[in-house]
């Protein structure tokens, strides 16, 4: 690496906006770093050198006895010794500064136990089946995580979340730097800075409910949708399909808030999927009118048993748990 390259990786890696560039920490510095790579594509090199040592290496120190450190260096320093008066010596000594300069960090890495070693820096938080989490995180967000769920995200950027299943977000404000938040999922990308909403990506789609705040949606065919408090947008990148409504009283819709299940003129065929989703169990209808019967009214999930007896009760039926189904009869 040449001295101008040399100097230019040291200025990154004490360079604050370079360092957010790197850990996707900052839009703004993110932009401007892009754009900077683009109009010096021969810098490339260097600054993603510069990125690898801001977020991949890890110093372990171990302890090596000095007798140890002195015999391996006096071995590479006789080997880089020019013989007295050859007319190669001149040309040897030039070398050996390069080597010396080799040297003297592989010493210091023997010395400490440098080693540079890729770092897992994900975080995953998973649910079973019948399971429901509260999370807090680094920046002061609360996550509530439905069973059969999964979020995750990198230590360096606890703001940008990709989640698989049923999560209830409630999203610190930072006013201070306008710092946003992201939800990533397999159709879309939801952007906010702080607010409270509902994400959940079962039946081969993603449904996000806007309780406060606002909200931009960028879906995964490159367009965009903004919400307001009180909406719910549904959208699938497989058939591109997508719905945006209104919560109403007249709207049929099934959602969760923490913990309950919140249904308004809801078959019990979709009730049963939510419970199916969220407990691994499989739902058989023994009589099967019951199916298209609605149901409205919020059915707390933080218990099977508890929930079934909530759906037993609104709907007029019997539900029996056998290996695993669940059993529907007319009560």
């Amino acid at each position: 690496m040449s001295k101008q390259n040399l100097s230019l990786l040291e200025i990154l890696i004490d360079d604050i906006s370079f360092v957010n560039w790197a850990k996707n920490q900052n839009q703004n510095d993110v932009a401007f770093w892009n754009n900077w790579i683009e109009k010096h594509p021969d810098k490339i090199e260097t600054v993603f050198n510069a990125k690898a040592i801001v977020l991949g290496i890890q110093f372990d120190k171990t302890k090596l006895s000095e007798s140890k450190i002195e015999r391996e260096l006096s071995h590479v320093l006789a080997q880089l010794e020019p013989e007295k008066n050859s007319p190669k010596s001149k040309k040897i000594t030039s070398k050996a500064f390069k080597y010396i300069a080799i040297t003297a960090v592989l010493v210091l890495m023997v010395t400490f136990g440098y080693s540079f070693l890729p770092t897992n820096t994900t975080v995953t938080h998973k649910t079973v089946f019948g399971e429901i989490i509260d999370l807090k995180l680094p920046d002061g967000t609360s996550v509530v995580l439905n069973g059969n769920s999964e979020i995750s995200y990198d230590k360096t950027s606890p703001r940008n979340i990709n989640l698989s299943g049923e999560a209830y977000f409630k999203v610190k404000s930072i006013p201070s730097t306008k710092a946003k938040f992201w939800v990533n999922t397999k159709d879309l990308k939801v952007e906010v800075f702080g607010t409270q909403f509902h994400v959940s990506t079962r039946d081969n789609k993603t449904g996000v409910l806007l309780d406060e705040g606002s909200i931009e949606l960028l879906l995964d065919d490159g367009t965009t949708q903004k919400m307001i408090p009180g909406e719910l947008v549904s959208y699938s990148k497989d058939d591109k399909a997508i719905t945006h409504d209104k919560v109403t009283q007249d709207l049929s819709y099934s959602l969760w808030r923490e913990g309950t299940y919140i249904f308004n003129n809801t078959t019990v065929y979709e009730v049963m999927k939510n419970v199916e989703q969220a407990y691994g169990m499989k739902t058989e209808f023994i009589d099967e009118e019951l199916k298209d019967q609605k149901l409205t009214g919020g059915i707390p999930n933080q218990n099977l048993k508890i929930c079934l007896s909530a759906i037993e009760k609104s709907t007029g039926t019997r539900i029996v748990v056998k290996d695993k189904r669940l059993l529907i009869f007319k009560n």
